[in-house]
C-alpha cells in the first residue's frame, strides 16, 4: 500500500498538484490510522493532499484509476456463480449431503454452513487484492522525474530571504541528499590521498636507471591528520534558514574531521546538534534577542581548547550587530590561533556594510568571505571550503 500511495502522489504531482514531502508522509500516516476501506481511504488521502477544492477534479479520477472498485460486490457475484448446481439450483457451499434436484453428494463429515464460506472468503479476497494491485501497477503512470528535478532546481536557485515554511521543509530533505553526496566526495578524496599525491619528479628520477621499464611510481608523504571544524551559525530571523541548511550539510561530513563543534548564536554562543533535520540547542538560546556578535566572539575566545592550529572556523551570518560593540580585534586574535577563518554571507553583496552591518571590520581577519544567497551557492561554498 505504501508503494501505491507513493505512485499516486507522484501522479498527482505530474498533473500539477503541489504536494510536499511532509504532506505525503502525513497521507501515509492517515491511511495507517483510518484503514484501507475504499471510501475511507479516498477521504483520508484527500484530507492530506487536497489543499483546494479546485484540485478535487484532478484527485478523484486519478484515485478511481489507481484504486479501482474491486471488492465485496464482485466477490459476492463470483461466489454465487460457484454455488450453482448442475440443475441450476443454488447448492449451499460446504454441505455434506448435497441437495435434491441434481446436486452432487459430497463424502465425509459436513463442516458448519456458516464457517465454510468464511474460510474461503479471505483467500478469494486476497486473490482479488493481488489482481487489483497488478492492474493498478499496469495502469499507473511512471513517476515524473522531470517535475521533481524542476522543483530541485527551483529550490537551489531560490534566495533564502524568499523561503516559505514549505520551502524550508523541502530544502531539509534535499540537504540530506546533498550532505550524503558531500560525504561521498570527501570519502573519495581521502581514499585517493591514502598514499599521498603522485610525485612526478621522484618518479622520473627513479626511472632513469631502468630506462623507464619498469616504471615505479613515487608518492609524496601523506599530509598530517584531519583538521578540526568549528562552525558558528547565526539563528536570528533574517538568516535562520541558511544557518539550519548549512548545519544539515556539515553533519554528514563530520566523520572526516578530527573534531567537530557546531554552535548557533543570536546574542550568545550555544552548542547545537541536528536531530531529524532540525536544530536542537544544547543550552539556552533566545531567538528573539538582539544580535550581538561581539559578545559571541568574547565567549568563543574563552574556549581556548577549541581553537588550535588545525582548526577551520566557519562563520555564517550577516554581520548585523544592532550597533553594539563589534569587537573586531577579538576576531583577529582568534585568527592567530586557528588555521583559517571563512565567512559565508547569506545576503547579496550590495547589502554588505549597509545599515548596522559591520562586515568590513571583520573581513580583514578572514581568509575568504563568500556570498551565499541561495542553496546552490551555499553548497558550492561548502565544497570549496572543505
Amino acid at each position: 500500500m505504501r508503494e501505491r500511495i507513493h505512485v499516486f502522489v507522484q501522479a498527482l504531482r505530474a498533473r500539477g498538484m503541489e504536494i510536499s514531502v511532509a504532506e505525503a508522509l502525513d497521507a501515509m500516516r492517515a491511511v495507517a490510522a483510518a484503514g484501507v476501506e475504499r471510501e475511507v481511504l479516498r477521504e483520508a488521502l484527500a484530507a492530506c493532499l487536497v489543499k483546494d477544492e479546485s484540485d478535487r477534479p484532478t484527485f478523484d479520477p486519478l484515485f478511481d484509476e489507481l484504486f479501482p472498485a474491486v471488492g465485496a460486490a464482485g466477490e459476492e457475484g463470483r461466489r454465487r456463480r460457484r454455488t450453482k448446481g448442475p440443475g441450476g439450483g443454488a447448492v449451499p457451499t460446504g454441505t455434506g449431503r448435497g441437495a435434491s434436484g441434481g446436486g452432487r453428494a459430497l463424502a465425509g463429515p459436513a463442516p458448519e454452513p456458516e464457517t465454510a464460506p468464511g474460510r474461503r472468503a479471505p483467500r478469494a479476497g486476497a486473490t482479488g487484492s493481488r489482481r487489483a494491485e497488478r492492474l493498478s501497477a499496469e495502469r499507473a503512470p511512471a513517476p515524473d522525474r522531470s517535475g521533481r528535478m524542476a522543483r530541485i532546481r527551483e529550490l537551489l536557485a531560490l534566495p533564502f530571504r524568499e523561503f516559505t515554511s514549505r520551502d524550508v521543509e523541502e530544502a531539509r530533505d534535499l540537504v540530506r541528499e546533498l550532505g550524503a553526496r558531500l560525504r561521498g566526495r570527501l570519502a573519495r578524496r581521502e581514499r585517493a590521498a591514502h598514499r599521498g599525491r603522485l610525485d612526478v619528479r621522484r618518479t622520473l628520477r627513479a626511472a632513469t636507471s631502468t630506462g623507464g621499464i619498469p616504471l615505479q611510481l613515487r608518492f609524496r608523504a601523506r599530509r598530517p591528520g584531519r583538521p578540526d571544524l568549528v562552525a558558528l551559525c547565526d539563528l536570528s530571523g533574517s538568516v535562520a534558514a541558511a544557518s539550519e541548511l548549512l548545519l544539515g550539510l556539515l553533519v554528514p561530513a563530520a566523520g572526516y574531521f578530527r573534531r567537530v563543534h557546531l554552535f548557533a548564536y543570536v546574542d550568545r554562543l550555544c552548542p547545537v546538534s541536528i536531530e531529524r533535520g532540525h536544530v536542537a540547542p544544547g543550552g539556552p538560546l533566545d531567538l528573539h534577542a538582539r544580535s550581538d556578535f561581539g559578545r559571541v566572539l568574547e565567549e568563543l575566545f574563552a574556549e581556548r581548547a577549541l581553537l588550535t592550529r588545525t582548526t577551520l572556523l566557519l562563520v555564517l551570518g550577516d554581520a548585523r550587530n544592532n550597533r553594539l560593540p563589534p569587537r573586531a580585534p577579538r576576531l583577529r586574535a582568534i585568527r592567530d590561533r586557528v588555521a583559517r577563518i571563512v565567512w559565508l554571507v547569506p545576503e547579496p553583496r550590495a547589502r554588505w556594510d549597509t545599515g548596522d552591518s559591520v562586515l568590513g571590520l571583520y573581513r580583514p581577519a578572514c581568509a575568504a568571505v563568500l556570498e551565499c544567497t541561495d542553496l546552490a551557492a551555499l553548497v558550492r561554498a561548502v565544497r570549496q571550503v572543505l
